[in-house]
């Protein structure tokens, strides 16, 4: 008697969990940034160039009117990773190789929601 309760409430269950609408990136508990508006990516900015990491700053929100660390310093690469959330990239942050994930990354993003 008990196997024919399971045979009915274990399939139902994987339907009810299959039908559950899963969380988005949009969700308040997501950790990735999303760009603002308004911060395409720029044509000629050179990785690291100030102009590159004017953009990631304002683009990703690191500093507040100013406030925050230096662009490029090891505390601001860390708010960078942060920003990123789950997407960020796995090499040495500051490195060159970072500094293009972290571009392509956001350029992505920014083409994206334009």
């Amino acid at each position: 008697m008990a196997m024919r309760r399971y045979t009915v409430v274990i399939p139902f269950a994987l339907l009810l969990a299959a039908c559950s609408p899963s969380p988005t990136a949009d969700a308040p508990g997501a950790t990735a940034a999303q760009p603002r508006p308004g911060s395409s990516a720029p044509a000629d900015a050179t990785l690291g160039s100030p102009a590159w990491y004017a953009w990631i700053d304002r683009t990703l929100g690191i500093t507040d009117n100013g406030h925050g660390p230096d662009q490029g310093s090891a505390e601001w690469n860390q708010a960078v990773q942060r920003k990123l959330g789950q997407e960020a990239p796995q090499s040495v942050p500051g490195s060159p190789e970072w500094q293009q994930s972290v571009d392509a990354l956001v350029r992505t993003r920014t083409s994206v929601t334009h």
